[in-house]
C-alpha cells in the first residue's frame, strides 16, 4: 500500500521545503524529488499547497459520563470529525471515580475507544489516594504506556484533587518518569462563588464565569507549579485561559523550571459575553470550564504561544447537546460543562494566528502536533514530517475557505462555539496511517482503525531533572 503526496511544500516546526512524500505501509518512506514510485501507487496531489504533520489534540473527553450526562460525542464520531479537520491523533483521558480502581477504569476507555478512527493515547486522572493508587500508577506507566496523569484542582465534592493528593501523585510521577498535568482552578473557591449565587439568586448561564473569575485560575496554576517545582517535577496546566495563570508559567519558566502550558483554540478567540446572550440554551451551550474570559485576557493567551510560554492547543471537545445541557435549567452548577472543536482547532488557529502575522507557518506546526509529541514522548513517531514516521499528514490549503457550522460539521452535537465563522485555509487532504481518509469534503473514516498509542515513561526532560537531582541532593552536616 503506497501513496505520493506530490507538488507539495513541506512545513515542519522547524523547516520549509518543496518535496514530494512517499508514503509505503503506514510510514513515511521518503521525502525528496524524482522518487522512485511503486507501482499502482496512488498519487495525492498538493500543487500550491503545504504539506504538515497531521496534527495532535492532547485534550478531548470522547463519550465522557460527567455530571449525571454521558458527552454526545463516542470514539468513532469524535475521531472522524477530527480527520475531516487535519488531527490525526487524539489524547484523551480515562477519569476513574473517587474509590475506582485505576486499571478498571482503563479498561473501560480502552473498550469505549475500540472504534476510535485515528489513533489515540489517554492521560488517566488522579482523582483519590491510597497505596493501591500508588501502585497502579507504576502498573498503568510500565505495562500500558501511560506517561501522563491529570489532577482536577476543581470539582469540590467529585473528582477534585487536593493538595496532599497533588503531593503525593506529583512525587509518585517523578519516580516514575510520567508528567503530571493540572486542571488549574481553586476548587473550594469555585464552590464558595456558585453557593453565593445561588443565594443571590443568580441561576442562569451568566453566573459560570461569575463563579470562576481568573484569579481562581491564577492562584490554582501557582500552587500546582509551586508543588511541582519543589518537588522537582515538571508539569503540565491544560486549557490555560487567563493572563494570570499565563503569568504564573512565564514567572516559573524564567526561573528555569520545567512548566508547560496548553490553551484552547476557544479561549483564543471567544470573549465572556456569550453568556450574556438572551437566549438561555445559546448562552449554556458556551458552559464549559474554565469559562470564556473577559476582553484582554485572549491576547494575553496568543502572547503566551508567540513567547514559547505556551507549548501547545488543545479543544477539551467534550459535547453536549441542547437537552443535556438544559438539566441545568433552574440551576447553573448542573449545565454539563464543555464545548466542542475537535474538527475546528486547526483552522481557526490558522485564520486568527497565521492569517493575522501572529504566528508563522512553523509555530503553527509546532502548538498544533510537533510540541505535544515531543512533551508526551510521541515524538518523532508522531508530529514530523520525517522519514520513518507514521505517515499521519494534512495536506493544508492556505487559501480554501469554508464557514462553520453546526448544520455542516462532522461532530456530534447541536451547537458550535465558532458558528458562523469563515475561516481561509483548510484541510484539503489528511492522510492517517498512509490512507487518505479527507479528501476534498468527502470523509473516509475507518471504525476501529486507531491504535492505541503507548508512550514510553521520562520524556525528554527528565533527564534534566536528574541531573538537577544528583546536583542538588541534600547533605547532612557532620556533628
Amino acid at each position: 500500500m503506497s501513496l505520493l503526496i506530490k507538488g507539495g511544500t513541506v512545513v515542519t516546526h522547524a523547516d520549509t521545503y518543496r518535496a514530494d512524500v512517499l508514503c509505503v505501509d503506514g510510514k513515511i518512506h521518503a521525502i525528496g524529488t524524482d522518487l522512485d514510485v511503486p507501482e499502482g501507487c496512488e498519487i495525492v496531489d498538493a500543487s500550491d499547497q503545504l504539506v504538515m504533520p497531521g496534527g495532535i489534540d492532547p485534550h478531548t473527553h470522547m463519550q465522557m459520563p460527567f455530571m449525571g450526562a454521558v458527552a454526545s460525542e463516542d470514539f468513532y464520531t469524535g475521531t472522524a470529525a477530527a480527520m475531516a479537520g487535519g488531527t490525526t491523533t487524539i489524547i484523551d483521558f480515562v477519569i476513574p471515580s473517587p474509590g475506582q480502581s485505576l486499571l478498571e477504569a482503563f479498561e473501560t476507555w480502552q473498550g469505549w475507544a475500540e472504534k476510535a478512527a485515528t489513533d489515540f493515547a489517554f492521560h488517566v486522572a488522579i482523582t483519590w489516594w491510597d497505596e493501591s493508587v500508588k501502585e497502579e500508577m507504576g502498573i498503568l506507566v510500565r505495562e500500558h504506556g501511560v506517561n501522563s496523569f491529570k489532577h482536577f484542582m476543581a470539582y469540590k465534592g467529585a473528582i477534585m484533587a487536593t493538595d496532599d493528593i497533588l503531593v503525593e501523585s506529583f512525587a509518585r510521577c517523578l519516580e516514575l518518569g510520567a508528567v503530571p498535568t493540572v486542571h488549574a482552578e481553586n476548587g473550594e473557591l469555585v464552590y464558595h462563588m456558585q453557593q453565593k449565587l445561588l443565594a443571590q439568586g443568580i441561576t442562569g448561564p451568566e453566573a459560570h464565569p461569575l463563579s470562576r473569575p481568573p484569579q481562581v485560575e491564577g492562584e490554582a496554576a501557582s500552587r500546582a507549579i509551586r508543588i511541582a517545582t519543589t518537588l522537582g517535577a515538571p508539569v503540565y496546566l491544560v486549557h490555560v485561559s487567563t493572563k494570570d495563570a499565563v503569568d504564573e508559567i512565564a514567572y516559573a519558566r524564567q526561573q528555569g523550571h520545567p512548566v508547560f502550558g496548553e490553551c484552547l483554540a476557544g479561549h483564543l478567540v471567544i470573549d465572556d459575553s456569550v453568556y450574556q446572550h438572551p437566549d438561555w440554551a445559546t448562552a449554556a451551550a458556551h458552559v464549559m470550564s474554565p469559562p470564556f474570559r473577559p476582553k484582554g485576557h485572549q491576547e494575553a493567551l496568543w502572547q503566551g504561544l508567540q513567547s514559547g510560554n505556551l507549548q501547545t492547543t488543545a479543544t477539551d471537545h467534550c459535547c453536549f447537546c441542547e437537552e443535556q445541557k438544559a438539566a441545568g435549567k433552574d440551576d447553573f452548577t448542573k449545565i454539563p460543562n464543555g464545548t466542542a472543536g475537535v474538527e475546528d482547532r486547526l483552522a481557526v488557529l490558522w485564520d486568527e494566528g497565521v492569517n493575522t502575522g501572529k504566528l508563522s507557518p512553523q509555530e503553527f506546526v509546532a502548538v498544533t502536533s510537533t510540541n505535544t509529541a515531543k512533551i508526551f514522548n510521541l515524538y518523532p513517531r508522531k508530529g514530523a514530517i520525517q522519514v520513518g514516521s507514521d505517515a499521519d499528514i494534512v495536506v493544508w490549503d492556505p487559501s480554501g475557505t469554508r464557514t462553520i457550522s453546526a448544520k455542516t460539521h462532522h461532530q456530534n452535537v447541536d451547537f458550535n462555539i465558532f458558528e458562523g465563522k469563515t475561516v481561509r485555509g483548510i484541510a484539503r487532504h489528511t492522510i492517517s496511517k498512509g490512507k487518505w481518509v479527507w479528501r476534498d469534503g468527502e470523509l473516509r473514516a475507518e471504525r476501529g482503525a486507531g491504535r492505541y498509542l503507548e508512550r514510553p515513561a521520562y520524556p525528554g526532560v527528565f533527564e534534566l531533572l536528574a541531573k538537577r537531582a544528583e546536583l542538588n541532593a541534600p547533605v547532612a552536616v557532620k556533628r
